[in-house]
């Protein structure tokens, strides 16, 4: 064994295992360090699915995400540790950075932003995948929508208390995510990390499914692809594979056959988000001028307690807590009601 491995390019030789396994092979890592995937969300799915992928030698990650650390995250979000809660960074720019010591050799993004219908086709630009970290469904759909208009396949997932799901989706080959789910699920209808918690068990279990499917796509082995929707119980031990044939014969799902993306024309979907588990409520303001930092730190520091860095400035005012971005976004924390959040960032930031 010791021979054939001197055997390997030098250039891949970190990947000699994994080159070992035979659908890999040379000729399929080749193919991963080519190519390139787009990772949205960097919290607990997203963490695991990005450190899977530069591991394995992706060789472009596009990294997405709207968050900063809290402690919270540690109990299931790999890739972080309590210096970078203390530090209050991003989510996005800490997986870059601890990412980037693990693999050298690829490329790695960051983009602190809230993926929405005005800059998700710019971040699948020149990616191969899209693979979804993200906790919400509305996210999700939106995915869907430019995942069908670009014909980029796109993984999905989905956990809650200990129990996840994994879907792939083939644009023109398998069913999508609306051929199945019309409509997202009612706000409140459904369990969330706060009410049910969560297990990070469950989130290593379908992360790895889905960062599996994605190497699939990417070593240039789709009929490997699973086609099946796949849902995990590790608490009851059960896994059930849900075969998507009758699916795969309707013919009326808007977006497959119809070509409607409601979802990626801003039609459907809002500009504010309850953060699961958070108590926060995040609003956004595309097309915002760009907020001075430095400034915002200034006028905060009057009212309340301000830290700040490159990435973001947060306040304590109490019973709040205000953490917002240069592009206007802003996460309110110390309340679940829009119109408060809004009244907040009015009175502290401005309209």
């Amino acid at each position: 064994m010791a021979n054939q491995e001197t055997n390997v390019d030098p250039s891949l030789s970190r990947y000699a295992r994994q080159m070992r396994y035979p659908p890999i092979g040379v000729e399929g890592q080749k193919k991963l360090l080519a190519s390139r995937a787009l990772v949205v969300g960097c919290g607990a799915l997203g963490s695991v699915i990005a450190n899977t992928l530069a591991r394995a030698g992706v060789g472009k990650l596009r990294l997405v995400d709207r968050d900063f650390l809290e402690l919270n995250n540690l109990q299931r979000q790999v890739l972080y540790d309590e210096g970078d809660v203390a530090a209050g960074l991003p989510k996005a720019i800490v997986a870059k950075d601890r990412l980037s010591k693990i693999n050298s050799q690829i490329e790695i993004e960051a983009h602190v932003a809230d993926v929405e219908h005005t800059n998700i086709v710019k971040l699948c630009e020149g990616v191969d995948c899209i693979v979804d970290g993200t906790d919400n469904f509305e996210t999700r759909f939106l995915i869907n929508d430019a995942a069908l208009k670009l014909r980029l396949p796109w993984v999905y997932g989905g956990c809650i208390g200990a129990e996840g799901q994994t879907l792939t989706i083939l644009p023109g080959e398998t069913p999508c995510l609306r051929c199945l789910m019309p409509e997202p699920p009612p706000p409140g209808s459904t369990p969330t990390c706060d009410s049910a918690g969560i297990l990070g068990t469950i989130i290593g279990v379908v992360a790895s499914m889905q960062a599996n499917e994605a190497l699939k796509i990417l070593s240039g082995h789709r009929e490997a692809i699973s086609r099946t929707w796949n849902v995990f119980d590790l608490w009851d031990n059960t896994v059930r594979q849900i075969k998507l044939d009758s699916f795969e014969s309707q013919t009326d799902c808007p977006a497959c056959s119809g070509r409607e993306f409601p979802w990626l024309s801003g039609q459907r979907g809002s500009q504010t988000a309850i953060l699961c588990g958070r108590n926060s409520v995040q609003l956004s303001f595309p097309g915002r001028a760009a907020i001075s930092l430095d400034d915002l730190a200034t006028k905060l520091a009057i009212v309340g307690s301000v830290t700040r860095n490159r990435y973001l400035v947060r306040a304590a005012i109490d019973p709040y807590q205000l953490t917002v971005f240069p592009d206007g976004r802003a996460v309110i924390g110390g309340t679940e009601d829009v119109a408060e959040a809004r009244s907040v960032y009015a009175k502290y930031v401005g309209n």
